[in-house]
């Protein structure tokens, strides 16, 4: 699964700056120090929380982000109808390819 800049600062697209400040103010004080209560080593997060908002904060950038994400989106929209219109290959079925309990329950049943 790939992640974007918005699952980062768990946001949604569309987020208002307002939100988006908020977001990455709230996260930094959760892995401010870099590591959980636990023990958890958590830079290499606080990093991608810090580059994503980097990008939404900057207008432009945003923009040129949201103008790829859409762009991914259909893309991955247009490979999955291609999949999906074609035909699905028929297969015969043979005795073998039947599980054994069906086989015993329709045999006990006769």
């Amino acid at each position: 699964m790939t992640y974007t800049y918005y699952d980062y600062l768990e946001l949604a697209p569309g987020a208002s700056r307002a939100r988006i400040e908020t977001a990455y103010a709230r996260l930094l004080e959760r892995f401010g120090y870099g590591t959980t209560e636990a023990g958890q080593d958590m830079t290499g997060l606080v990093r991608m929380v810090h580059a994503a908002y980097q990008v939404l904060s900057d207008p432009e950038e945003r923009q040129r982000y949201d103008a790829r994400l859409a762009r991914e989106a259909a893309e991955a929209d247009a490979e999955l109808k291609a999949a999906l219109d074609q035909p699905a290959k028929w297969l015969p079925r043979r005795a073998q390819d039947v599980p054994a309990t069906l086989l015993r329950l329709v045999a006990t049943a006769a």
